[in-house]
């Protein structure tokens, strides 16, 4: 098994693990993106439900997430702070987003920007029941619909997320087999 802080140096584009993860991209408009990631982990709904809600811990294994934190909400929701930070080509890219979400238990998580570095980001988490391990399996779906500033290239954030997809699903099956 790879170590989560290894993730990154392990998977490349050609490794049979990555490939486990299909991504979809799909053009909405000239700048907006919706990216669609699927996965399949051979553990229960209720145990992937609890890595992904488990917010304070997602930067201890999710590569290139600098910082996951529970923010305040006004009418007591869920609120969180999310720094994504990574190289690209010479210079250090980070974005910010402050996202609110919605949880329905074990089916979904919604998520919606309320500030950040982004014009438009906003997306859900799918958990599907399917039949691959002991306790049976669930189908992983992330789908994220992202409108960058007009400063942002959109090919290089589209290429970004896409191969980062596959590597933050990765890592989340990793952390699933890890505490089960």
């Amino acid at each position: 098994m790879i170590e989560p802080q290894n993730i990154q140096e392990e998977f490349n584009e050609s490794n049979p693990e990555l490939q486990r993860v299909e991504v979809e991209v799909e053009k909405i408009a000239e700048r907006q993106r919706q990216i669609t990631a699927k996965v399949q982990i051979p553990y229960s709904l209720e145990k992937v439900w609890k890595v992904l809600t488990d917010y304070e811990a997602l930067a201890d294994f999710i590569p290139n997430l600098a910082l996951s934190r529970r923010l305040k909400h006004p009418n007591g929701g869920i609120r969180l702070e999310q720094i994504g930070s990574q190289r690209l080509l010479t210079f250090n890219f980070c974005a910010r987003v402050v996202v609110d979400l919605e949880e329905y238990f074990p089916k979904e998580i919604n998520f919606q920007m309320v500030e950040g570095d982004f014009k438009g980001f906003s997306g859900s988490w799918q958990l599907q029941p399917c039949s691959i391990g002991q306790d049976g399996g669930t189908t992983l779906s992330y789908t994220v619909l992202i409108l960058p500033k007009m400063i942002m290239p959109i090919a290089i954030i589209e290429r970004r997320l896409s191969h980062d997809l596959r590597l933050n699903l990765m890592a989340i099956r990793q952390r699933v087999e890890q505490l089960s």
